[in-house]
């Protein structure tokens, strides 16, 4: 239990007895720097309802603590600020109480619980995973881990965009100019081998509008005319249409693309419980529409277009089914909603993790899921997340200048490595211990870097600043972790005893108050879904736990009770980052 909530009952009994007036709020602040407390009461609200001076008021609530509860020690009033001294055996008793757990802090759901299906990475099946999916990816899986230890039933899925010209377009350059190459034979991963043919396919159609103007079209005459492009736009007719060698030629190439994304995924560390295509997926929601149409949520046009008119909500008509029948995104993202439910009905809410560009189409979308009557619609959440920059620029995929996922890991292994040696820590590693220890300093420096920042704001990400060994690192965090497993390894005494009586240096103190923040830490950045706020949590406990290894003595003190509770100490810390950087996907290195 929270301090304030067993403060709480304590001060409203105080101001019962004292002031005969019933109080259901008490307001706390963190204490001040310069004055001595804990936690402080804020006098102020209470003068709603007692009459008096702030201070004075203070001072009798105050006395009243002291002389009634075993957690407060003594207490001092500034201004309307009621300022208390909590005793260290509230503290050694709280630290005891969290000691005991294995996970504090993580909640397990209830059998009758809703669940939440997460949605994330949903990429495409012409190009690699870049950049912007590795944020993508990374923000989904930690939110739905945060989500998991909130207390919720957690689904992790995906859509995958398996078709479209987009898609065609790849498919076409390697039918003209791939000489049959298939990843086995060039080496290539096969989602890199499909995305150099997509930069391919964009080279060539260049060109040939460059001809056609050249011979007095205009560009967009050109750009329509172009021979790549009407071969691109019959091959998507023919394969709604069913064409067998098209068919077949689609389901090799995304075979090749799905066995390289199943690679980038194990390296980055993140899964899916639950795959959708959309080639299964476009076609879902017509119906649905046609029986919203019947029940007037939605109208049609003279076109015969299908629409909903939203502009009593702020927003404006929003096109849901063409004129010739066939489907916009926004059906299929209706039906494939309601689909998720059908395949798992317990969901009570749905998280889409896609970018800041689409907050519109998500304002909508949620809008006609609750107009169509859905009552898990009001729990549809868009986490919006800003863009990732480079110092060299924005990424362009059909262009072939963006920032490849395994290329950005792999860079991030290599500088980790660089780092290391120059720090020359590292004898005794075995090459295989050395090659893991890169890897898991690298991805935590990447995975730190992109996580600790709000979702909602832009990145410019810098490769280099990540791997600092100081800082608001992940590598720093990962070493205070290193340093906590060598302080156990060397504690050659029983760790096991109840540490009841001692007397706290005020170090100690601000490492438990810390500890203590992590269950709402974890339910604040659940509700918020935010991986941010346990990222920076966990930064400051580590701060605060480097302070106290500073300056307070632990396998040097002579005295083994104090000795032994601060090793315990030392252990819960360790284990709090643990679990912490296993929301975010970071793993914890015992050596560094």
């Amino acid at each position: 239990m929270m301090l304030n909530q067993i403060l709480t009952p304590q001060i409203s009994k105080a101001v019962q007895e004292l002031y005969d007036v019933a109080i259901d709020k008490v307001e706390y602040q963190v204490t001040r720097k310069e004055f001595e407390g804990d936690i402080t009461v804020v006098i102020f609200p209470f003068l709603k309802q007692i009459k008096g001076n702030p201070i004075e008021i203070g001072t009798k609530i105050g006395t009243y603590l002291v002389e009634n509860t075993t957690e407060i020690e003594r207490f001092n009033v500034v201004k309307g600020f009621l300022n208390l001294v909590v005793s260290d055996a509230y503290y050694l008793s709280s630290f005891e109480k969290m000691n005991k757990e294995a996970h504090f802090g993580f909640q397990t759901p209830q059998a009758d619980d809703k669940a939440v299906l997460v949605e994330y990475s949903s990429p495409n099946t012409n190009k690699p995973l870049h950049l912007g999916h590795v944020r993508n990816n990374l923000l989904g899986f930690s939110v739905a881990e945060i989500l998991k230890a909130s207390g919720k039933k957690v689904y992790k899925t995906q859509i995958i965009n398996d078709r479209g010209i987009h898609i065609c377009k790849s498919m076409l350059a390697w039918q003209k100019f791939g000489n049959g190459e298939t990843p086995a034979s060039t080496g290539l991963k096969g989602d890199k081998l499909v995305g150099n043919y997509y930069v391919k396919f964009d080279v060539e159609y260049k060109s040939q509008i460059k001809e056609l103007m050249a011979s007095g079209m205009t560009e967009d005459q050109a750009k329509a005319e172009a021979p790549i492009i009407k071969e691109a736009k019959q091959m998507l007719l023919d394969w709604e249409a069913g064409k067998p060698e098209v068919i077949d030629l689609w389901k090799m190439m995304n075979q090749w693309v799905y066995d390289g994304f199943a690679v980038s995924y194990a390296n980055l560390g993140i899964d899916f419980d639950k795959n959708y295509y959309e080639s299964n997926t476009y076609l879902l929601g017509k119906d649905v529409v046609e029986d919203g149409l019947a029940r007037g949520i939605f109208f049609k046009k003279e076109d015969n277009s299908v629409w909903i008119d939203l502009t009593d909500e702020g927003l404006d008509e929003k096109l849901v089914l063409r004129g010739d029948g066939t489907s916009v995104y926004m059906t299929q993202d209706i039906g494939t909603a309601i689909q998720r439910v059908k395949d798992f009905p317990d969901i009570g809410g749905m998280v889409y993790t896609v970018g800041n560009e689409q907050d519109y189409h998500f304002k909508v979308l949620f809008l006609i899921l609750k107009r169509l009557g859905f009552d898990w619609a009001d729990s549809l959440y868009h986490l919006s997340y800003g863009m990732v920059d480079l110092p060299s620029g924005k990424m362009k995929s059909r262009e072939g200048t963006v920032v490849d996922a395994d290329e950005l890991m792999q860079e991030m292994t290599n500088t980790a490595r660089s780092i290391s040696e120059d720090l020359g820590k590292l004898e005794g590693y075995s090459e295989e211990e050395k090659s893991t220890l890169y890897k898991t300093i690298g991805l935590g420096a990447l995975k730190y870097y992109i996580l600790k920042v709000d979702p909602k704001k832009r990145i410019l990400f810098n490769p280099e600043e990540s791997v600092d060994f100081a800082g608001n690192t992940g590598p720093f965090i990962q070493y205070t972790y290193a340093r906590i497993q060598s302080i156990l390894r060397r504690a050659d005494f029983d760790l096991t005893p109840a540490i009841a009586a001692i007397a706290l240096d005020p170090k100690e103190k601000e490492i438990i108050k810390l500890l203590e923040d992590f269950p709402e830490v974890i339910q604040n950045a659940a509700r918020s879904h935010s991986p941010a706020l346990v990222a920076n949590y966990v930064y400051d406990l580590v701060k605060e736990y480097n302070s106290f290894y500073q300056t307070v003595s632990i396998l040097g003190e002579e005295d083994l009770t104090l000795k032994t509770f601060r090793v315990q100490l030392s252990q819960k810390v360790g284990l709090v980052i643990q679990d912490a950087f296993s929301l975010l996907g970071i793993a914890v290195p015992n050596r560094m």
